[in-house]
């Protein structure tokens, strides 16, 4: 068993090319024993969005705080606390904070994509 307290959680910005105002926090992946998943938490300040991008695994987001638009070839998907989101493998995408404040969400993916 392995538990991260809230006090240890520690946001880094966000190492994807074009990405404004993101910051991520690593909760479980692989150094934490996990050998399937990577949990994070993601923030995105206002006015802030990851870039447009597309890759090889799923993601299964999970709203925390604030307003986000997911967009998608498929169409814009807003969202917030208590929602639910599957975003499948290939599908081009991007997250966008729709709202005055933080947008904080659960994002889990496979451990290939834990970049």
């Amino acid at each position: 068993m392995k538990v991260t307290p809230k006090k240890s959680i520690v946001f880094n910005k966000a190492k994807m090319k074009r990405a404004k105002r993101v910051s991520v926090a690593k909760l479980i992946a692989a150094d934490e024993g996990s050998p399937t998943v990577a949990m994070r938490l993601f923030e995105i300040a206002p006015g802030g969005q990851t870039p447009w991008h597309a890759h090889d695994w799923e993601h299964v987001i999970f709203g925390v705080k604030g307003r986000g638009i997911l967009k998608t070839e498929n169409g814009d998907a807003p969202f917030g606390p208590g929602d639910s989101l599957l975003v499948e493998p290939d599908e081009e995408h991007n997250f966008v904070n729709a709202g005055a404040g933080v947008l904080t969400f659960v994002c889990i993916v496979p451990l290939r994509g834990d970049v």
